[in-house]
């Protein structure tokens, strides 16, 4: 099982694929394993790095407070301890927030940005109140009552009363992650600084997608994000929720495909 030290935490990642890098951020509460259908098309063409960030899938839990910035570095010590100096990037809602503070402390290590069912906005005060509620949730009921409140708007209505195989698979992947995981992620987004203006300022391909059905990164708001970011290419995935990437895996991988095929330099 490939994994990397950091600080006395061990992280796990998976290294699939030959050519021009790329690494992809989960979301909460998941894990690298949400990118199961992107890292089997990517890498018959990339190499694909995926990890699991501190509390989530089969890392370890973390040992101090968490922050956006701390996950960022342990993507680029990762890229280090692979020797791969620039790579494209992928982040999909909080691995969004992680990309953008990449961004910001590293910008040098992305080639290529691909952002995904995000938002560029902090948190409004009635958003950090929900952190917090949330917070206290996990505390008190664990993960799997995080996975029960988190699952309506992670997935289509429709999904979740046609498709049970993917609503256990999301179900069971957060519901896996660890207490101090979940609770030291919602701090770190709570927490995180508004974006925009590291946005204006990125000098790479980018690619922004949404869902049409996301309510929790609503079109409006990943629109507002392709506005930002000079030249930045737009896909919106139809019938799909804040999960377009499991929702929809076929139009979702063709559109980053398509990107990367323009954009990459082989």
């Amino acid at each position: 099982m490939p994994t990397i030290d950091l600080d006395g935490v061990s992280l796990y990642y998976t290294d699939e694929g030959m050519g021009e890098p790329v690494v992809l951020i989960h979301g909460f509460p998941l894990s690298l394993e949400m990118w199961t259908p992107q890292r089997a098309a990517l890498s018959a063409d990339y190499r694909v790095i995926a990890l699991d960030l501190r509390g989530s899938g089969r890392s370890d839990p973390p040992h101090h407070e968490l922050s956006i910035g701390a996950y960022a570095d342990d993507a680029v010590a990762l890229m280090d301890a692979l020797g791969i100096g620039q790579a494209t990037v992928g982040g999909l809602s909080m691995g969004g927030y992680v990309l953008m503070a990449l961004l910001r402390r590293h910008p040098e290590r992305v080639s290529g940005v691909i952002l995904m069912a995000t938002k560029a906005t902090a948190d409004t005060a009635s958003g950090k109140q929900g952190r917090d509620d949330m917070i206290a949730l996990a505390r008190s009921d664990g993960a799997a009552a995080i996975a029960e409140k988190m699952l309506p708007r992670m997935l289509t209505s429709r999904t979740r009363s046609e498709d049970p195989g993917l609503v256990d698979f999301v179900r069971s992947m957060m519901a896996s992650t660890s207490v101090e995981g979940i609770v030291g992620a919602l701090g770190a987004m709570r927490d995180r600084p508004d974006s925009t203006s590291t946005l204006e300022g990125v000098l790479v391909p980018s690619l922004v997608i949404g869902g049409g059905a996301d309510e929790i990164a609503p079109p409006a708001e990943t629109e507002a994000m392709q506005r930002a970011i000079p030249g930045a290419e737009f896909a919106l995935i139809p019938d799909a929720a804040h999960l377009l990437n499991l929702e929809q895996p076929e139009a979702t991988n063709r559109a980053i495909l398509d990107f990367m095929g323009r954009t990459v330099q082989r």
